[in-house]
């Protein structure tokens, strides 16, 4: 059974085909040549484009590869800027910590 696509996810897939549509036109590029370019069809560009969910991640992401905006892929959960997962590890730091028993005299 397939669980039903949570509307602010397809909202954001929906924006980010408008997005890619509209960087290709701002940039003179055809539905054909960014296919090509993607190593993908024409039917898979424009459905993209329509923020079909069906459309592959690796897709969107070889897009913003032809573009010039792969970083913002590599970006997008970067967990040195976690600051939610960086809070929930700073939680549970221990409140002190102890010096182990010395068994030799290496460090």
């Amino acid at each position: 059974m397939e669980l039903p696509v949570p509307l602010p996810v397809e909202r954001a897939i929906r924006k980010l085909g408008s997005d890619i549509s509209l960087a290709r036109r701002r940039r003179h590029i055809s539905q054909a040549s960014l296919a090509e370019r993607m190593g993908a069809s024409l039917s898979t560009v424009r459905r993209m484009e329509k923020g079909d969910l069906r459309v592959p991640i690796h897709f969107f992401a070889r897009a913003l590869h032809v573009f010039g905006e792969i970083q913002a892929l590599e970006n997008l959960l970067d967990t040195a800027k976690d600051d939610i997962g960086l809070t929930l590890m700073d939680e549970n730091l221990p409140k002190r910590v102890r010096s182990k028993a010395r068994t030799s005299g290496a460090l």
